[in-house]
């Protein structure tokens, strides 16, 4: 029988603060991260709208030497690591998890990709001389979960997905099934992701998924909203700490929720674009509902993928109308993707400390700027202000390019 798996920790990096509290206080009061973009002219363009990670001093979060050696991804990654961790109340030297029973699982949509684009530009300037001896370990998509493994010390097993917008479920989930089957006793998972730059924010903008709403840049992510024009690029990470519940009992640990169940499916539709009527979707949350031996009608709140694009929106919707039927209209839903923006690889990871949260504390946050809903998104996006719902079971959707899907099941703490 699987060990029972919980969260006992947690960490962030969002435009919308640089730590848990931060963020979550946002997600709760609709405060937006997102504006117009600092780090590069966008000056003419159609999109100049992002959630850009701000006043994060990295310097005094990662050494000097450290620094021009690893990616910023990998930076968000390590700052997000030890925060879930102390959190979770390891303190290194201290208490601190066995080393070989402690693993890693982080991911990442895209890695490096700023870092390419500056060794590129170094290359075609002056040839070999150009690069950098760092050049390959800042880009590649693995190094954000092997520097938090050395950062940690953690010798356990280490697993990296990139599946997109969904790897942060990815991540979570399949660390989940690791500590359930006695892999390791503690893992910390989620994504991270740093690609927020001329090319990677060109790349999404000339294919026309990007918000151009510049006359009020706070509000551009406006999920489920009928004015909404495309989602709203952001950076940052999210991580958790899993944990065996006998462990985390045996160290007198705080536990957030409980991880009950996990489900993937794949489209096989399009490259970019869902399945029509969430077909994909719908079977990935039945996946998630069977895995969790639970039924549709004992889910309280879903913390939707939300993206705020024409086409995500109403399909998800859809989604979720298919499985839940006519429980689909007691649901609570938010898309906290109205103050962070798509954090994209570090999406999924960030919503599940979303979501715990939630179970935690009882309070649901709103769907930030979601004023006129589009006729096609008919249920209870918890428009407005947060909710206190005390909720007992919910769903952390979360869907990606390729047609990936990844969907995480937790119960509050206490009512299993």
């Amino acid at each position: 029988m699987a060990r029972r798996v919980v969260v006992t920790g947690l960490g962030a990096v969002t435009p919308c603060g640089n730590d848990v509290p931060t963020t979550w206080d946002a997600m709760l009061n609709g405060r937006s991260g997102v504006g117009l973009v600092q780090g590069f002219d966008l000056s003419g363009q159609r999109c100049q709208v992002a959630g850009e990670v701000k006043n994060l001093d990295l310097s005094a979060h990662i050494a000097p030497k450290l620094r021009r050696r690893v990616g910023k991804y990998v930076q968000y990654a390590l700052i997000a690591a030890r925060e879930a961790m102390a959190d979770a109340g390891f303190v290194s030297g201290e208490v601190w998890p066995e080393a070989e029973r402690f693993g890693t699982y982080i991911g990442s949509g895209i890695g490096g990709l700023p870092e390419i684009a500056e060794s590129v530009r170094a290359f075609d300037k002056r040839g070999y001389r150009g690069l950098s001896p760092f050049f390959i370990p800042r880009c590649l998509t693995n190094l954000a979960t092997g520097q938090v493994a050395i950062d940690l010390n953690a010798k356990g097993p280490s697993l990296v997905i990139s599946t997109a917008c969904a790897v942060g479920n990815h991540s979570i989930g399949e660390a989940w099934h690791a500590v359930g089957r006695s892999d390791a006793d503690v893992i910390i998972a989620g994504g991270t992701e740093a690609s927020l730059s001329p090319l990677g924010l060109g790349g999404f903008m000339v294919m026309r998924a990007l918000s151009s709403r510049v006359d009020e840049p706070s509000a551009a992510s406006r999920p489920f909203d009928k004015d909404r024009d495309g989602f709203v690029m952001s950076e940052g990470a999210g991580m958790v700490v899993l944990e065996a519940l006998e462990h985390a009992q045996a160290r007198g640990a705080r536990i957030y929720a409980e991880l009950i169940g996990y489900g993937t499916s794949t489209d096989a539709f399009h490259v970019t674009a869902p399945s029509p009527g969430g077909e994909g979707a719908a079977r990935c949350i039945r996946a998630a509902l069977r895995s969790a031996g639970i039924t549709p009608n004992e889910v309280d709140y879903i913390n939707a993928h939300g993206t705020s694009t024409p086409m995500n929106d109403p399909t998800e919707t859809a989604a979720i109308h298919t499985v839940f039927q006519e429980h689909a209209h007691q649901l609570a839903i938010s898309s906290t993707k109205g103050v962070t923006g798509h954090l994209l690889g570090a999406a999924g990871a960030v919503e599940a400390v979303a979501t715990a949260l939630a179970l935690y504390t009882g309070e649901v946050p709103p769907t930030a700027h979601l004023v006129n809903a589009d006729p096609t998104c008919d249920l209870d996006y918890v428009k407005g202000k947060k909710r206190t719902l005390n909720p007992t079971v919910a769903l952390s959707n979360g869907f990606g390019f390729g047609g990936a899907n990844a969907i995480l099941v937790m119960r509050k703490w206490g009512d299993a």
